[in-house]
């Protein structure tokens, strides 16, 4: 076996170096992971460009928290706690707690605030930084270290790994739709945003009963629109082509969605528009990060009071979203694999990004994938 990991470190705002660890000793307790895959999520554009500086993310670190591979070394404990052993496959939760706090005790370990090392931002794999030893806290990297309160889940041996690395957000989307938002059988969902968190939740609130779904995005966002629809959306907005908050009006008859999602990152007149086009008395989830943009002066706290609207902002996924999670993608039952659509190697970790984020010319990313151990970037479908 290896006894050296090489990782993408993150040292500063749109800067990576590889640089290459030790593969830290393994006691009763944790275990070492082989990163096989890793998704990319729209909070790693925005870590990279430095916009969650204000969230307190310290350089250096490795960043990916959307890791899946394989146990290569396992301590005794460990294997008997979460059920596993080396040679299994398994999709690793960002978030751990500290296991005793009465935030831990009741089950609302994502909640924990104990657990984060001193200089991190979460107690998370990929927002730790690199002095915590043992270093390897990011799926950007060829091994993960794998602490005592990590939550494991086994994939199934024939699952891709380009469908199993969509487990991140689709954990999300069921948390967003079925659990948080509150929407019910026959209720009209506005998603905001078509990323691969967006198409997840049209999936998720069909899922949960909504029997209207409406999907917004740009015009650029073409590709991922058209996917919306095919995945079960009822219709489909182009904010920078029509006004979106007229456009759901006539959507729903005038009366406005139940249940809006915020998914868009940065923007915040999104946040402004849902509230315009919320029906009263409905509920707006805010679960896109707004970096340095977060202050919103277009707020109006006036027509959230006078149209009794819930605002809730969301944070990470738990065991009770992440098992349906799993369930659902091995089920095969929608078209997932269609949303995976670039894989890159190591090296080329500031290529994925930029390429999930939309910038490099020609590429239409829905689902971006990192795989450390292979070589170069592929495009397509699982």
């Amino acid at each position: 076996m290896a006894t050296t990991a090489r990782a993408a470190v993150q040292v500063a705002d749109r800067t990576f170096e590889i640089r290459e660890f030790d593969l830290p000793e393994i006691s009763t307790d944790d275990a070492l992971l082989r990163v096989d895959a890793g998704g990319l999520c729209g909070s790693d554009v925005e870590q990279y460009d430095g916009e969650l500086a204000s969230l307190g993310v310290t350089y250096p670190l490795i960043p990916g928290h959307e890791p899946l591979g394989t146990i290569v070394e396992i301590g005794e404990g460990a294997a008997r706690r979460w059920g596993v052993e080396a040679g299994d496959r398994v999709a690793v939760e960002p978030v751990f707690g500290c296991g005793s706090c009465r935030t831990c005790l009741v089950g609302d370990y994502r909640r924990c605030r104990r657990a984060a090392p001193p200089g991190a931002i979460a107690s998370a794999y990929g927002a730790i930084p690199l002095a915590i030893e043992p270093s390897l806290w990011g799926g950007f990297a060829e091994y993960l270290y794998l602490g005592p309160r990590t939550v494991l889940h086994k994939l199934g041996a024939g699952l891709p790994f380009e469908l199993a690395a969509l487990y991140q957000p689709m954990a999300a989307a069921i948390r967003w739709c079925a659990h948080d938002s509150g929407i019910k059988v026959g209720d009209t969902a506005l998603i905001l945003g078509a990323g691969q968190r967006g198409l997840c939740s049209v999936v998720a609130a069909r899922a949960a009963g909504a029997e209207n779904v409406i999907v917004t995005g740009l015009a650029r966002d073409a590709h991922k629109l058209a996917l919306a629809r095919e995945l079960g959306a009822d219709a489909t907005i182009v904010v920078d082509q029509e006004d979106m908050v007229a456009a759901v009006r006539d959507l729903t008859g005038g009366e406005g969605p139940d249940v809006t999602i915020d998914l868009t990152p940065v923007a915040t007149q999104p946040i402004a528009d849902a509230i315009e086009a919320a029906k009263p008395g409905g509920t707006i989830v805010l679960a896109g990060l707004k970096g340095s943009a977060s202050t919103m002066p277009e707020f109006s706290p006036d027509r959230v009071v006078m149209k009794e609207l819930t605002l809730k902002g969301v944070f990470a996924q738990d065991i009770r979203a992440f098992e349906p999670a799993l369930r659902l993608i091995e089920s095969r039952k929608y078209p997932l694999e269609k949303l995976h659509t670039h894989t890159f190697g190591l090296d080329d970790v500031a290529l994925a990004i930029e390429t999930l984020a939309g910038r490099v010319p020609g590429e239409d990313a829905v689902h971006v994938m990192l795989a450390p151990h292979g070589n170069g970037a592929v495009a397509g479908g699982a």
